[in-house]
């Protein structure tokens, strides 16, 4: 399958930085080993992809205000049926939930952060986990930002102000890569 070589390339590249993020990781080569299609959300664990959304010129991330959880998040989510390279989900996704059109990978196409998040049930769905791929995404226009819908709406923050909206102990350590990267960036001046 070509979404499973895309996903097991990506996966085979990337480099845990814990412990728990090794068993997250683990169990992400397990979902595609087991044949099905890792995106499906049928199954109690599948792939979502996610973004952190930069202005490099400011040093601002964005976030978005995500009903369902109740929280400050970043921007993506799942792939829609026959989709299966994970950063062209990203990119519709993302541009969906913002409305920026000038969105690419930064510094590169690498996933930054993998994480097993937990879903509660809801709607139609039942409780369920995300193995989210986490990336992050610049814009030159922050400016032509705008929310898919009024009760998703988006914030630019600076990196100390979105850790300090956020609850989530995993988006707070996203974060803090996204601000590694923003420090060390080609070009910084500070």
């Amino acid at each position: 399958m070509a979404e499973v070589g895309l996903l097991a390339e990506m996966l085979t590249r990337y480099r845990p930085s814990s412990a728990v993020e090794a068993a997250d990781l683990d169990r992400v080569r397990a979902l595609l080993a087991a044949g099905d299609d890792p995106w499906s959300r049928s199954t109690p664990l599948h792939v979502t992809v996610s973004a952190t959304i930069v202005h490099r010129a400011t040093r601002r991330v964005l976030l978005r205000w995500h009903a369902r959880q109740q929280a400050w998040l970043q921007v993506g989510g799942h792939a829609d049926p026959g989709e299966t390279d994970p950063l062209r989900v990203l990119l519709r996704e993302s541009e969906e939930e913002t409305g920026l059109s000038d969105l690419t990978p930064w510094p590169d196409s690498s996933m930054i952060h993998l994480v097993i998040v937990p879903v509660a049930a809801g709607g139609h769905e039942p409780s369920h986990e995300h193995a989210d791929l986490r990336f992050v995404l610049q814009t030159r226009t922050p400016q032509a930002v705008r929310p898919e819908n009024a009760s998703a709406p988006l914030r630019w923050l600076s990196v100390e102000q979105a850790r300090e909206a956020t609850a989530e102990a995993n988006v707070r350590e996203t974060l803090s890569r996204v601000e590694h990267l923003l420090e060390h960036a080609p070009g910084n001046t500070r």
